[in-house]
């Protein structure tokens, strides 16, 4: 079965009992034309298009928008290789005058299930088109006091791919389907498809993404550039389309780790609508102060040698890199036992169906009525069901999975979110960390981009995601070279509140290596 690398997914891989299969699911076609959706209310001044100019590049090659502007024309400049990769809900005139007041401003994306106050939140679904509740969700509020400006909203895999064990990574029926820009015939991952591709064509120097399971670290991965998932608690998910309160959080996808540290220091801290992130103001620091080209020397370091699933060209670049890193002083050591996967994924999976029930839920009922009437996920399930454009490509099973479950004092999900963490966290990343004295562990986050063909052996090989989603612990991919002339990156993965330690590892070997390429620069050079 092909894949669903998206948030919460990734872990399917190690559960395949755990997921009513459906008929395959058509190849999507190649994004063209951008598909109908429904108009937002009146009152909200949005203007909405796929592969369209963000702003007037007409008035910012005329000088307008100050520094702002540079970046706004490289957008500009780059739209025709990103088709689908951003759906642009904030009108041109509102951007061009915010860059015009804001010279030093910095252009960002954001996933969209992430909500703003001036744009609708749709999630991917049709069923949320209408979804501007007119709120900021918190980080987005930090990041606009912090003199970021909002571009628009970056396309993602429908329902960050939690619809369907069948689903595609990248396409939702809103935006289409995102391509990966190195090779558009291969998949951009997900859940965090547009925001990753929106970075790694120059879009915006940085993005939002979310995860559950995967969702930022692949697409990073398979993009090329810089994929950071914090520590579950340090960044607040109020106003954000949900999956699962234990396992859920935004983080950003950025060219260099110094930015994604940057703006994680402005979206870290507590929330007081989050209890998860009740902590988070007494661990955060500032990220990018903390970076250190030399803090590889001397550490201790363990590499994953269980995960063998990667494929050979992936390996040997892994291999290059651990020597890398050896010569920048890091002691690597050899983890070659691994936690048990086959139990985290499925009790894990067993979480991820009856906090998406409650979860969702409990956002649908926040959001206004006669924006949604659907005020349930088995209104969700009913709309799904009459609509020919959400059934084109794949089905609901996972939806129809959680609307069975009960609520969240049932003992079978008590019992496996107990389970699963203790697994991941505890006696999975805590113990490999004790065990060996190491600071962080590495392994390649994931080969290759696959295609998107249903009948392609070309599948999604190996994955390091699952052990710290689950722990919700922090995990950062940086680039590290190529596979079969594809981006492939390396994982660094800490313990809890570990952020900032994960992040100066993975800088000093990103200074080491400076290995991203933006699509069409050439081959790689191995």
């Amino acid at each position: 079965m092909k894949l669903s690398t998206g948030l919460g997914l990734l872990l399917l891989s190690v559960a395949p009992g755990a997921m009513a299969q459906t008929a395959p699911a058509q190849t999507p076609p190649a994004p063209t034309a951008a598909p109908t959706v429904p108009a937002v209310p009146d009152d909200f001044r949005i203007s909405r298009a796929v592969a369209a100019q963000t702003v007037d590049c007409a008035y910012l090659e005329a000088g307008g928008a100050g520094n702002a502007g540079a970046m706004l024309r490289a957008a500009c400049e780059r739209e025709a290789a990103t088709s689908h990769a951003v759906i642009r809900w904030a009108a041109t005139a509102d951007v061009i005058a915010f860059a015009a007041s804001h010279p030093d401003g910095l252009p960002i994306l954001l996933k969209d299930n992430i909500e703003t106050r001036d744009m609708p939140t749709t999630a991917g679904s049709l069923a949320l088109a209408h979804n501007a509740p007119g709120r900021d969700a918190p980080l987005v509020a930090r990041l606009r006091a912090s003199g970021y400006f909002i571009m628009g909203k970056a396309n993602l895999s429908e329902w960050a791919n939690i619809r369907s064990s069948n689903s595609i990574s990248g396409w939702s029926a809103v935006g289409g389907l995102t391509p990966n820009p190195h090779d558009p015939a291969r998949t951009a991952c997900g859940s965090s498809s547009g925001s990753a591709v929106a970075v790694a064509v120059g879009l915006a120097p940085v993005a939002i993404g979310t995860e559950t399971n995967g969702s930022i670290t692949c697409p990073a991965s398979v993009n090329g550039v810089v994929g950071f998932k914090p520590t579950v608690g340090l960044v607040s998910r109020t106003h954000i389309v949900p999956i699962s309160h234990s396992q859920d959080t935004a983080g950003p996808i950025a060219t260099t780790v110094a930015d994604a540290a940057r703006v994680l220091t402005v979206i870290a801290g507590t929330d007081a609508e989050d209890a998860a992130t009740a902590e988070a103001d007494a661990h955060k620091t500032d990220y990018a102060a903390a970076l250190d080209a030399g803090s590889l020397n001397g550490v201790r370091i363990g590499v994953l040698r269980y995960a063998k699933s990667y494929s050979a060209p992936t390996l040997e670049v892994f291999e290059r890199n651990l020597q890398v890193l050896r010569d920048a002083g890091a002691v690597l050591v050899d983890i070659d036992t691994a936690p048990d996967l086959h139990t985290i994924g499925a009790e894990s999976f067993k979480v991820l169906m009856y906090e998406l029930k409650a979860d969702l839920n409990a956002y649908l009922a926040s959001t206004d009525a006669a924006q949604v009437p659907s005020r349930t996920l088995a209104d969700l399930i009913a709309f799904n069901s009459n609509s020919a454009e959400e059934n084109a490509l794949f089905g609901q099973e996972l939806f129809l999975q959680a609307e069975a479950k009960g609520d969240l004092t049932t003992q079978e999900y008590v019992d496996a979110r107990a389970t699963s963490f203790r697994l991941a966290g505890p006696e999975g990343i805590d113990r490999m960390m004790a065990d060996n004295s190491v600071v962080a562990l590495i392994a390649p986050t994931t080969s290759r981009a696959w295609t998107n063909a249903r009948d392609d052996d070309d599948n999604a090989q190996g994955s390091t995601s699952t052990i710290a989603a689950v722990a919700g612990y922090p995990h950062l991919t940086v680039p590290m070279g190529f596979d079969r002339d594809m981006p492939i990156g390396l994982s660094f993965i800490g313990g809890k509140w570990d952020d900032a330690k994960i992040l100066s590892l993975g800088y000093a070997f990103e200074q080491k290596t400076h290995a991203r390429r933006a699509p069409g620069e050439g081959p790689a050079v191995e």
